[in-house]
């Protein structure tokens, strides 16, 4: 993977080739022809050495061509100084032509830093302009260079065509401050990007096959969209300048927090479809490629990201994901954090950094899969040096002083009585099929309402040798896993209560565990107390209720398989055993209420035929158990008297 410092400068750099894709729409700001009413022929004028600043960025024309305009050559020159009294946006809106065009537009921007930033746009073609609005507009290509101090990085677009584009509205959003609660002004009915390569100082290559847009518009924001671009631009830079550091000095943060935030809520996209996308760098690891088949976006009630074919390769390493889906996204949560971040006196930490993640309604995957390259065998330990004989040396026969042969003991390569050699150990295969999550509200940036389906999880059993009861899956036969889990769980803020609505972990040909439950006591200042929440529930949790289901469909018996031979017993007898444990056994241990002995009695009938198995206990009191009553419980008994327990067998 890429050096955190690389990445950090690749960021910016990207930022600029984005931006850069949009300058087109610039380039006829350096032809406001100002349409008077006029009663002049329709003309065509030529321009030369066109140079027009805009913010921070200037562009620069050497020939211009206005067809079918009624504005003179010295009105359009007019209309072109850098210091005329009047606004872009009033210019733009009274612009009338057939068509402008321009052979070369070259854009630069400077900034943050020593960084600089040029786009050469070539064959810009604007085609029926009214009241500044442009029917259709289009480029052959273009060319990004981006430096920085020694380093550059340089790439190339294809053909960029952009339809009913307001100069006016565009000029207005980048230049001119608002308050960002405005109307949302149209920039583009649609745009279409091809071919774009970016490659950095590093070496690090971004392609993207085709970018695609409808409906994007925006709001006047403080300081014009130009203020807050700088402002991003520059807490990039200053980010990556020291990736180390945990955050930036406050007044940088402000800024950038503030412009993030103006930003985020000024954008008004409709739609956003990108194809082809992919990553490639090389370093110690090796070869790294990053490739995304489809990338979209849409607005609207169900607003959400798509994402297709993702595919992740370095070396024998490899990643695939079919398909990802976010919906019911909103950044309304985002924003909000980004303005209380904005003020210079605001305190960064764990919290809003939770705050500042967006709402999302679900997310689902679908065909995950992960491979890995075995691990590499332990090295042996060498021998300890001693001294052999020296091989047999001895003339061929009938060749005097011919060569000598060494005569050894080994097998020649091929010998069929040889031992085979071992094989390659495998590499790990790890694949999910089906995963859905759909969340709740958010409360301080914590979902009220969490479900968790996984299905068609499969892995090999040796990857769980560590975890507790999993870890002996493969001694009793089991050489991959194939899981379904499912949990679904909500907070009531009203009644203090989490539910465990269900917690289900199925095995193919072992099982289902399932459980419910429901928790008092954990109030709104588990979010926002400044201990750990897992500290501070230990004092305010207490259990209500716990519902417990098992459910054996192979797993069992393998068990008994497995344990009658390691204990040289006969599975039935080794049966009969665990029945008479969990009689008699299982009761003693737990105190010998009604309730253990309700326990025991369901547990020998599950041994004696595993069917299904439920346990379902609830508190005696509404106040529920909390940690105290187990932790300092003097027996299993003790906790018993203080609960309701139901057992059976079916």
């Amino acid at each position: 993977m890429s050096h955190p410092k690389g990445r950090a400068r690749l960021a910016p750099a990207v930022l600029a080739s984005a931006l850069a894709a949009a300058l087109p729409a610039f380039c006829m700001i350096a032809t406001p022809l100002a349409a008077q009413e006029a009663a002049s022929a329709v003309q065509d004028v030529t321009l030369a050495d066109v140079t027009l600043p805009l913010g921070t960025t200037i562009f620069r024309a050497p020939k211009i061509t206005v067809s079918g305009t009624r504005l003179s050559k010295d009105e359009l020159t007019a209309l072109l100084k850098a210091d005329a009294p009047e606004p872009w946006p009033a210019r733009l809106a009274r612009l009338e032509a057939a068509s402008v065009s321009a052979p070369v537009l070259i854009s630069e921007h400077a900034g943050p830093g020593a960084m600089r930033q040029t786009v050469t746009y070539r064959e810009i073609s604007a085609r029926d302009v009214r009241a500044g609005r442009i029917a259709e507009l289009t480029t052959a290509g273009a060319a990004l260079t981006v430096t920085d101090g020694t380093e550059t990085g340089t790439g190339t677009y294809g053909p960029i065509r952009a339809t009913d584009v307001d100069l006016a509205a565009l000029t207005r959003l980048y230049t001119v401050a608002g308050d960002g609660k405005g109307t949302v002004q149209r920039l583009y009915a649609a745009f279409q990007i091809s071919d774009v390569v970016y490659t950095d100082a590093s070496g690090t290559t971004v392609k993207l096959g085709r970018l695609e847009g409808r409906d994007l518009g925006g709001r006047q924001v403080p300081g014009g969209w130009s203020g807050a671009l700088d402002a991003i631009s520059a807490g990039l830079a200053a980010l990556s300048a020291d990736p180390e550091a945990e955050a930036l000095p406050a007044p940088e943060r402000a800024r950038l927090a503030g412009a993030g935030a103006d930003l985020l809520g000024a954008l008004d996209v409709g739609t956003l479809e990108a194809r082809d996308l992919s990553l490639s760098e090389t370093d110690a690891d090796g070869p790294l490629l990053i490739e995304v088949g489809r990338l979209t976006y849409a607005s609207g009630p169900e607003a959400g990201f798509r994402m297709e074919g993702l595919a992740f390769t370095q070396g024998p390493t490899r990643a695939r994901l079919a398909r990802l889906a976010l919906t019911g996204v909103s950044l309304a949560p985002t924003i909000e954090t980004l303005r209380r971040l904005a003020r210079p006196d605001a305190q960064v930490g764990e919290d809003e950094m939770r705050r500042l993640m967006p709402a999302i309604g679900a997310l689902t995957l679908q065909e995950m899969s992960l491979d890995l390259p075995p691990e590499p065998p332990a090295a042996k330990p060498e021998a300890r040096s001693e001294s052999k004989p020296e091989p047999k040396v001895e003339a061929r026969p009938g060749r005097p002083g011919g060569k000598p042969e060494l005569k050894t003991e080994q097998k020649a390569a091929g010998d069929p009585l040889a031992a085979p050699a071992a094989a390659p150990p495998a590499g790990t295969h790890v694949a999910l099929r089906d995963a859905a999550i759909s969340f709740g509200p958010l409360k301080e940036g914590v979902p009220t309402a969490t479900r968790v389906s996984l299905s068609g999880l499969v892995m090999p059993a040796a990857m769980m040798a560590d975890a507790p009861v999993l870890g002996a899956l493969s001694a009793y036969g089991y050489r991959d896993l194939d899981l379904t889990f499912v949990a679904d769980l909500a907070w009531d803020e009203g009644k203090r209560e989490v539910s465990l609505r269900e917690m289900t972990l199925t095995g193919r040909d072992m099982g289902t565990v399932r459980l419910s439950g429901l928790v008092g006591g954990v109030g709104p200042e588990v979010l926002t107390a400044k201990v750990p929440a897992a500290q501070l529930l230990m004092f305010t949790a207490n259990a209500k209720t716990l519902d417990v289901t098992v459910e054996n469909t192979g797993l069992f018996e393998r068990f008994i398989a497995a344990q009658s031979k390691s204990l040289s017993l006969k599975p039935d007898e080794l049966r009969q055993e665990y029945v008479s444990a969990s009689q008699f056994g299982v009761p003693i241990i737990l105190g010998g209420s009604a309730g253990a002995k309700a326990i025991g009695a369901a547990m020998g009938q599950f041994v004696t035929k595993p069917g299904r198995l439920v346990v379902n206990a609830k508190a005696k009191t509404d106040a529920g158990l909390g940690f105290a009553d187990f932790a300092f419980a003097r027996s299993p008994a003790a906790v018993f008297d203080k609960i309701e327990v139901d057992a059976k067998a079916e």
